[in-house]
């Protein structure tokens, strides 16, 4: 059992150097010594994933019967992993070449080479970071782990070939992977592996065979290369409790804001109480107001609007269309009804003047009556000529008067 005692004296080195590289971990510890350990932010797809190559050994734990320790045969490892926190992780590969067969087995003589090929799937351990706290640059890490996969023991090396004789069966079994740093992208590797598998292929009156491995090979790290914590919390600073001074002053303060709130409610409500009416009124109409009511009234103008022209002229200035705009805007409607007389002064010009020029005068106003929107229909409209109207001065016979009927 000389090759059991080698492999378990391998995996008991790596735990005493992965133990002293514990021991020697302090600067991913807080200021009163304690390891610092996640949470750690969410990587990506292909953050923290490694391939890796190795070569070495493997063979075979005799069955019951055979007694004999198998011969040695070469091992390779192919795989692809990736660490999912700085803990835990898993990796997909093939393991084996040949091995030498020491009994009769699947049409394999002893002193044969017979095929040795294992595709598996591996969940690994990081205990190192587990115990020890995640640190990218420590040395060596120590990965135990568990496999499980599909194993083929066939006659002859390659599975391929014609009359191989191949023999798949499923095989499971535990590993130890140490991973030593020698750079950010590249580690060495020694993995320690012992699989079960099916004793009837390889002897007989065994269920069972243990079947060890180790290799030492590269690992080449891939994408982002270390995990990062999540950014610490700031603490939550709860306020000092109020005084029961404090306390019953804002107590008071808030009943008086409450009574002056409602009092300003009460306000309102009177306010639209007298509102109210108001909001029924039509813009531009005229309202007797009596006892709290409002009546609309039309209000016609008492006596006759004047317009006054120059002497000789029948232009309308600017100030008097100022009077013209105010009577259209505010007492004229669509309904009402108007006698416009023309006025000339009798103290100049002749008859026959005075009297085309009453006409133009007249003329002019009721031109700018229709402008306004005065139906032509409600406008009668004279031309008096040269009157005394009067009296005196001479300037207010010329005139255009303008009476609401």
């Amino acid at each position: 059992m000389k090759g059991i005692k080698i492999f378990g004296a391998l995996a008991l080195a790596s735990l005493l150097f992965s133990g002293n590289a514990f021991a020697q971990e302090n600067n991913n510890r807080d200021e009163n010594g304690k390891v610092v350990r996640g949470a750690y932010e969410t990587n990506k797809a292909f953050d923290n994933t490694f391939i890796g190559i190795a070569a070495g050994v493997n063979s075979v734990v005799p069955s019951r019967n055979a007694n004999k320790w198998g011969k040695i045969g070469l091992a390779a490892d192919l795989n692809f992993g990736k660490w999912w926190t700085p803990a835990i992780g898993m990796r997909l590969g093939y393991h084996g070449l040949w091995d030498v067969a020491k009994v009769n087995f699947n049409g394999t003589k002893p002193g044969d080479k017979f095929g040795f090929h294992y595709v598996h799937g591996d969940l690994l351990w990081n205990i190192s970071n587990s115990i020890g706290g995640y640190k990218e640059t420590r040395f060596w890490d120590f990965v135990p782990y568990a496999t499980m996969g599909v194993l083929d023991v066939c006659k002859g090396v390659n599975p391929l070939t014609k009359g191989a004789s191949n023999n798949y069966e499923y095989a499971a079994g535990a590993g130890l992977l140490n991973v030593l740093r020698l750079s950010n992208r590249v580690n060495l590797t020694i993995d320690l592996m012992a699989l079960v598998g099916k004793g009837a292929a390889y002897s007989t009156g065994s269920r069972f065979v243990i079947l060890p491995s180790a290799t030492a090979g590269l690992q080449f790290n891939l994408g982002k290369t270390n995990f990062d914590r999540h950014s610490t919390i700031t603490p939550v600073v709860i306020p000092v409790p109020f005084t029961t001074e404090q306390y019953n002053a804002l107590k008071d303060k808030v009943a008086a804001l409450e009574k002056e709130n409602a009092a300003l409610k009460d306000k309102i409500a009177l306010l639209e109480k007298e509102v109210a009416p108001l909001r029924k009124l039509v813009n531009g109409q005229t309202y007797l107001y009596e006892n709290g009511t409002f009546t609309a009234v039309d209000v016609k103008a008492g006596a006759p609007i004047s317009v006054y022209f120059d002497l000789g002229s029948a232009k309308i200035s600017a100030r008097e269309k100022a009077h013209l705009e105010y009577f259209t805007n505010n007492i004229a409607t669509a309904d009402t009804k108007v006698e416009v007389n023309g006025y000339a002064d009798k103290a100049t010009g002749s008859v026959k003047t005075n009297q085309a020029l009453s006409e133009k005068r007249a003329k002019a106003v009721v031109d700018l009556l229709k402008k306004a929107g005065m139906p032509e229909s409600n406008i009668e409209c004279k031309a008096n000529g040269g009157v005394d109207i009067f009296n005196t001065p001479a300037y207010k016979n010329r005139v255009v008067t303008i009476e609401v009927k």
